[in-house]
């Protein structure tokens, strides 16, 4: 270990993210930990990839597609519009969105550095003609920290929102409502983004519940049809 360090590093918010269900990064977080001290340039490697495997994990269980080839600053952007940062109590708030988003903007900017620190000095990243500057453990720990600091972040807002809350409204369950989901699909526009296209009652679904809940309402209402249970599921 380097004359000066006193205790080795830990990743505080990776180990609770491990500790919460998130198990398959724990050899990632442990030879970060080792990196930081033993091998500085792998650390950065280490750090990127730790952070594309959690906002990867977030994605998919939020059923949110992404390109294989997606590199950090497109995932965590992809994360950063499909998790609620806010709570629903303050959501509504200008002042507080627009607080948010410069945190947001302050969390990619770190993700933008740590790729640039990657390319620039990672230990097994892309080829160079040319020897690379060594780094330290010093800037080593930055990347480690700023990884564990938003892998914590990330993983904790994601793990919250999808556990379900005493008191909290039931649930509407999208496979459910099939005719509401036709009906919205076949008045509005497919999503065409390059070559991927979303259904309009899919996307409505995902990135406003609160909205696809009133236009079901209303249209079961104007329907007549309302199922036992409205398409929703009681949450325990």
């Amino acid at each position: 270990m380097p004359e000066g360090t006193t205790a080795p590093f830990v990743m505080h918010g990776a180990r609770e993210a491990i500790a919460d269900g998130l198990g398959h990064i724990e050899q990632q977080v442990t030879s970060i930990e080792h990196a930081v001290a033993d091998n500085p340039g792998l650390a950065f490697d280490l750090a990127k990839t730790l952070v594309e495997s959690v906002c990867k994990t977030a994605l998919t269980a939020r059923s949110v597609a992404f390109g294989k080839n997606d590199d950090l600053p497109k995932l965590f952007k992809a994360v950063s519009q499909n998790l609620p940062f806010l709570p629903p109590t303050a959501s509504q708030d200008s002042g507080t969105r627009e607080s948010l988003k410069q945190t947001l903007n302050g969390l990619a900017t770190a993700m933008q550095g740590i790729c640039e620190l990657r390319n620039q000095c990672g230990f097994a990243s892309h080829g160079s003609g040319t020897p690379r500057s060594p780094m330290e453990s010093a800037q080593a720990l930055l990347a480690a920290q700023a990884a564990d600091t938003i892998v914590g972040f990330l993983y904790r807002i994601h793990r919250q929102d999808r556990t379900p809350k005493a008191g909290r409204a039931p649930e509407i369950q999208y496979e459910r409502n099939p005719e509401f989901n036709s009906s919205t699909d076949e008045n509005h526009e497919v999503i065409r983004i390059y070559e991927l296209e979303f259904q309009p009652s899919q996307v409505l679904f995902q990135m406003d519940p609160q909205a696809y809940r009133v236009y079901l309402s209303e249209f079961e209402a104007e329907d007549g049809a309302i199922p036992p249970d409205g398409g929703i599921e009681n949450v325990r």
